[in-house]
């Protein structure tokens, strides 16, 4: 019963939170202003300014995936697993590029749009971001060595 509670958990999370995240990070660059006369109807900094303020609050829900799921690795005695470690190792990597790349360059293209190369490389990196988060669901799907 404790572990379908956890994973019930787990994978709730993760599609919500995560995966909102994900949305909320590849739509910014669509909305986000950009420098110079107005140009076609879909930029508007106030549905950007809510994409970038969802980032970061699904983000910070987030974090109950990465901690539901260490605590049912460890109560099923799975923690040493390569897929386990692989997943876990990438979800750092997602985190990392998160707080470090994304979500600041959000904010900085609210806060001074250039003429839109800096949304493009956004875009890049949001792609990667969900690129990781999908081999993270293989990984979990396929569980190699388990």
């Amino acid at each position: 019963m404790r572990d379908h509670v956890l994973l019930s958990v787990h994978v709730l999370a993760a599609i919500v939170f995560v995966g909102g995240s994900a949305v909320a990070a590849s739509l910014f660059p669509r909305y986000a202003p950009v420098a110079g006369p107005p140009g076609e109807g879909e930029r508007s900094p106030a549905v950007a300014a809510a994409l970038h303020r969802i980032t970061r609050g699904y983000s910070l829900f987030g974090l109950v995936v990465p901690a539901v799921g260490i605590v049912m690795a460890l109560a099923q005695g799975r923690m040493g697993e390569l897929w386990i470690v692989a997943s876990m190792a990438l979800t750092g990597v997602a985190a990392v590029l998160l707080a470090t790349q994304i979500y600041p360059r959000q904010r900085d293209a609210l806060r001074d749009p250039d003429d839109g190369s800096r949304l493009r490389a956004l875009s890049m990196l949001a792609g990667f971001y969900n690129l990781v988060w999908a081999a993270v669901v293989v990984l979990m799907v396929v569980r190699p060595g388990a």
